[in-house]
């Protein structure tokens, strides 16, 4: 296989870009990506590079007082006419611009041209970020090699357009569901219809006032919402069940116990069944390289609206931001596009913390 990460591509992180778009790499399918990046990192002489699966690790062995992790997922949605790139002026379109392969093209031209970062570093290329939890190796990594994981600080290459989103908020999701009593629609008055019973569910929803919080100056915005209906037997059926599926964004400064607490409070008298539950991240800005980072940026931190895989550092005790490139109001849509100016100024930013003046 001819790999399309030559040298010269490798040397220009909006090249880069490109050619990484163009490996296909949507989720579970990875593989072509994952070997191209690791025959390019395996002949990188300060580099010493391992891999599971289809997650590929290298890293400085510098001897330096502390060590940083620069992290980005490998694959995609499903393509949507979108594939391969195409230029537009200062726009890159394709699939996985924005979310995250122009992230991932600063994390790699900085691994194979930075020989003597300021500190340690480990490059976590890794894969299935974009489906369900259980096929992320970030998660299967912190499981089999929680000592690639090791680190005083961690970046995560999600889009975020060029700023720096400190921690994460929390996501819940829940089944509020009520009872009531079956029967022939003709004779209703011989039934307990559960759809109307979940009337009071809904009203609590509506009248509830989310929290704003504010952590080390970002702002995180709280959210209960119902996202999903279910109830009803047939067209003449008083239905005996209905359930209203309710997701709550959580902020940081609430643990999982406390936000699956919050829940039960708002909906005292209902049966609630917690059906998942991820916990947020703290800012995390006190550590030295996250200091020097957001110098670099020399841009104040916001606050991450949505879960990241930060939270997986956090919960190792390692604190994370995500920065990327991209603009995250484009992940995912089929005129997905990122701006090459964004590119390189994320590229030199990075430079700036990596590189010793």
């Amino acid at each position: 296989m001819v790999n399309p990460l030559s040298p010269e591509v490798l040397a220009d992180p909006v090249t880069l870009t490109r050619a990484l778009v163009d490996i296909e790499s949507v989720s579970l399918d990875e593989q072509r990506i994952a070997d191209c990046v690791e025959q390019v990192l395996a002949e990188v002489p300060w580099l010493s590079t391992q891999r599971f699966g289809n997650t590929v690790m290298a890293r400085t062995d510098l001897g330096r007082t502390q060590r940083v992790v620069l992290a980005g997922h490998l694959d995609t949605v499903p393509l949507a006419d979108n594939f391969p790139s195409r230029v537009d002026g200062n726009l890159i379109y394709g699939c996985g611009t924005s979310d995250m392969k122009s992230g991932l093209a600063h994390a790699l031209h900085l691994a194979v041209t930075v020989d003597a970062p300021r500190y340690d570093v480990t490059y976590l290329f890794y894969e299935a970020e974009e489906i369900d939890s259980r096929f992320n190796g970030l998660r299967l990594v912190a499981q089999a090699h929680p000592q690639w994981l090791a680190a005083d600080f961690a970046v995560l290459h999600e889009p975020t357009y060029g700023v720096v989103e400190a921690g994460c908020q929390g996501t819940l999701r829940a089944m509020v569901t009520t009872a009531g009593r079956r029967a022939h629609s003709a004779r209703s008055w011989r039934g307990v219809n559960a759809i109307h019973a979940a009337g009071e569910v809904l009203r609590r929803l509506g009248d509830y006032r989310p929290r704003d919080v504010t952590i080390d100056g970002c702002h995180y915005r709280e959210g209960l919402n119902a996202v999903r209906i279910n109830g009803g037997v047939a067209g003449n059926v008083i239905p005996d069940e209905c359930a209203v599926e309710v997701n709550f964004r959580f902020a940081p400064d609430r643990d999982d116990q406390q936000a699956q607490a919050h829940v039960h409070e708002v909906f005292a008298g209902f049966d609630v069944e917690i059906v998942d539950c991820a916990g947020g991240a703290l800012p995390g800005l006190d550590s030295a390289p996250a200091r020097e980072f957001l110098a670099a940026v020399g841009e104040p931190p916001v606050a991450k609206l949505g879960w990241t895989d930060v939270a997986r550092f956090a919960a190792l005790g390692i604190p994370a931001l995500n920065f990327g490139p991209g603009d995250p109001n484009l992940a995912h849509a089929r005129d997905e596009h990122v701006e090459v100016d964004k590119i390189r100024q994320g590229a030199e930013m990075l430079r700036r913390w990596l590189v010793p003046a």
